[in-house]
């Protein structure tokens, strides 16, 4: 039976690839409402730098307005060299953390996952990430990043001081493990909860506060505690013992990049921001690919689409309830790794390379 009601996609391509990127996704989108008698209506603004260009500020209140009244934000990539001199709060990456805060996406899901056929694009060792499979849930709207006192000021003898407050409440760190405790029941039911309790009272509570969530709610879930930096360095040495990472911002923004290098590229890893649902259960959310804007490439049609592509199918999933076409999407994906056919940042010996556009086309191939 066809499904009428009209779905609200936000496009925001952004800076450097993004534009690149989001056509493929573009596409797909088309694809999707032709012959699966799918009713996305798209809407494509700027924000980042081709913001600031235009409009002087990284995000205009009539795109953060759209962000609001729209089903999923789908997001390229924001920043470049170009704007690297304006002021801090100027610049392109700005009105991505203003979404997150404003839209309130509190919970980062990327996963980590190497593809069979790319396992030897990987720097580790074939055994070491072969069927990898690991879910990193970072908190997005708290911690270092957000926390005041905030800023850098003089002092004495001419020299200056940053400060930046690390803080967190028993209610946000109970909202972002109950999301991966969730999670973990429909994967392998383990939670890694990384914090540095060692030597930080924040690490403390985040510990105490994630024990006793799971001991209330989650009491057939695993759950492991983990100090961050030996995390870091087993994701390098047993990466497969993990199912669910969950970290704070700070963490989790640096545990999430190197577990996305496990893969072999970060061209080929989407990501999820999610916030609560609203009293009408719509839940508010952003994908992006968790590569940058990598402006080196910009323009010449060689940047991998398939991280944006998988965001895309995340969106499926997560916030328009529409697994069969995530799935759908994903197979493709694999169809066209399993052809042999590579972006250049992925190709290897006796494989096929081609550019973003072709691997689009390719995938929408797959599709039909």
């Amino acid at each position: 039976m066809a499904i009428s009601n009209t779905r609200k996609l936000l496009l925001l391509p952004g800076d450097g690839i993004g534009p690149e990127v989001v056509r493929e996704v573009k596409k797909i989108i088309e694809w999707l409402n032709k012959n699966k008698s799918l009713d996305f209506k798209i809407e494509e603004e700027l924000i980042g730098g081709a913001s600031i260009d235009a409009h002087k500020i990284p995000i205009t209140d009539e795109v953060f307005y759209k962000s609001l009244e729209c089903d999923a934000v789908i997001l390229g990539a924001c920043g470049g060299p170009k704007w690297d001199k304006l002021e801090f709060s100027k610049k392109p990456e700005r009105a991505l953390l203003k979404l997150r805060k404003e839209l309130k996406l509190f919970a980062n899901l990327r996963p980590a996952i190497c593809f069979e056929q790319l396992v030897d694009s990987s720097t580790l060792k074939p055994e070491i990430v072969s069927g990898l499979d690991i879910m990193i849930v970072r908190e997005l709207t708290g911690g270092i990043y957000f926390g005041e006192p905030r800023g850098i000021e003089p002092i004495k003898n001419n020299e200056r001081k940053g400060i930046n407050t690390h803080t967190y409440t028993t209610a946000e760190i109970k909202r972002i493990a109950k999301v991966a405790f969730d999670l973990a029941k429909k994967r392998k039911n383990k939670v890694t909860s990384c914090e540095k309790s060692n030597v930080m009272e924040a690490g403390v509570l985040w510990r105490e506060e994630v024990q006793d969530l799971k001991d209330k709610e989650f009491k057939n879930v695993e759950l492991e505690h983990m100090l961050a930096d030996n995390c870091a360095m087993q994701l390098l040495r047993n990466p497969k013992q993990f199912d669910v990472i969950l970290a704070d911002n700070l963490f989790g923004d640096m545990l999430s990049d190197e577990a996305a290098m496990l893969t072999g590229s970060l061209g080929l890893l989407p990501s999820a921001s999610l916030g609560s649902k609203d009293k009408n259960g719509k839940l508010r959310s952003l994908y992006e690919p968790v590569h940058g804007s990598a402006p080196d490439i910009a323009g010449k049609n060689i940047a991998n689409p398939i991280a944006t592509i998988l965001s895309l199918s995340m969106a499926l999933r997560y916030s328009l309830d529409l697994d069969k076409e995530a799935d759908l999407l994903d197979q493709a994906v694999q169809k066209v790794l399993n052809d042999g056919l590579r972006t250049k940042d992925i190709v290897s010996k006796g494989k096929k390379e081609v550019t973003t556009s072709q691997m689009g086309d390719a995938i929408i191939s797959k599709l039909n």
